[in-house]
């Protein structure tokens, strides 16, 4: 593996930029698929009443 300190000041920010992206992208999907799944549950159970 790549020593972090190894790349320079630039290139350690991009990548640290390009990591952010991924994990918010990966939580935008993942609240999406989330939002999905539990919204018709909390309608059978708001309908139930």
């Amino acid at each position: 593996m790549i020593e972090s300190a190894a790349l320079s000041a630039p290139v350690q920010a991009t990548l640290l930029v390009g990591v952010i992206l991924i994990q918010a992208i990966a939580l935008y999907a993942g609240y999406g698929a989330l939002e999905r799944v539990a919204t018709p549950l909390i309608d059978t159970i708001t309908d139930a009443r």
